[in-house]
């Protein structure tokens, strides 16, 4: 798999890729995500972080942004307890394999004159109307938005700049915010980045993956609560939206080069793949039961999680 492969895969869209190609010549690249420190990191941020490790190994300088001023913008938490949360997220991300990148927490960079100074010139140029937008699909209770939430996607601007980030990393949710820094961040002498966007999987019932739902896996999940989760979990007989497929998509086989489903031999023995697509052409044709597909998921998924679960102890 060449650089351009291992970057683009699994991906929603990339912008652009023209501007992609160019940057992936370069000798020197930093790529960028920013994190808001939250109590568990489950695979709705695994989807990322393995797009982070994607680009490391295609050459990029990785940097993490753990952005405590963001969750405390959005109304996460006081300062005291995004800063705890901060380092206990680092540590599971290194966990997950991002290891040599730069770790930078938001309230270090943020909270300086050039910074600050970056963010009024910024916020002269975006009405309101299109701060609102940009945070329709990442904001906390944006019925009723505060000012400090139009406040966080300047801000996410201004990092992408002051980071040096010739490129940014976010789910398809920050597409509005990156947009808003391609168009004005050249305003002020900065190159427009080029943006890649990852999917917004499912949760384990088939439902938007929140927090109040439980409806996710954690990287922090015992072995056993990892299976078990994977049994309950819904599994159509359809590809579309089947979550199950999408971790086997977007986790396991980014991190395994091959998966075993064990089966009696009256059920047809044992089965190997190489690959999601070999995978998903086999369950689409039934040749796979969901039961045997969610009893893999589950034991690929705790094998892959383990080392995250040592680290963190």
């Amino acid at each position: 798999m060449d650089a351009y492969e291992r970057v683009c895969r699994n991906t929603v869209e990339v912008v652009t890729d023209d501007d992609l190609r160019v940057l992936l010549t370069q000798p020197h690249k930093r790529v960028y995500a920013g994190y808001e420190p939250s109590g568990e990191i489950h695979l709705g941020h695994l989807v990322t972080i393995n797009k982070l490790v994607d680009l490391q190994a295609a050459g990029f300088e990785v940097t993490v942004l753990l952005a405590d001023l963001h969750a405390f913008l959005n109304r996460k938490g006081t300062m005291e307890k995004v800063g705890e949360l901060a380092e206990y997220n680092k540590c599971c991300f290194e966990g997950l394999g991002l290891k040599n990148v730069n770790y930078v927490l938001g309230s270090e960079l943020q909270l300086n004159r050039a910074y600050e100074l970056l963010v009024l010139q910024l916020s002269q140029q975006i009405t309101l109307n299109r701060a609102t937008r940009s945070m329709d699909e990442v904001g906390r209770q944006m019925d009723h938005p505060t000012v400090s939430q139009m406040i966080y996607p300047i801000m996410q601007m201004a990092d992408i700049a002051v980071l040096g980030a010739d490129a940014a990393v976010g789910g398809i949710d920050q597409r509005k915010i990156h947009m808003l820094a391609r168009e004005h961040l050249v305003n002020f002498g900065y190159k427009a980045p080029v943006c890649i966007h990852t999917p917004i999987l499912n949760g384990l019932d088939g439902k938007k993956m929140s927090s109040s739902q439980g409806n996710f896996i954690s990287v922090a999940d015992s072995e056993e609560e990892i299976r078990k989760k994977c049994q309950k979990a819904f599994c159509p007989p359809e590809i579309t939206d089947n979550p199950i497929l999408q971790i086997f998509q977007h986790h396991i086989f980014p991190r395994l080069s091959e998966i075993t489903i064990k089966r009696p031999e009256k059920f047809g023995g044992n089965r190997t793949f190489s690959g999601y697509a070999e995978l998903e052409t086999a369950y689409g044709n039934k040749e796979v039961h969901p039961l045997d597909l969610k009893k893999t998921c589950g034991e690929s998924l705790a094998g892959i999680l383990a080392p995250v679960r040592e680290y963190i102890r």
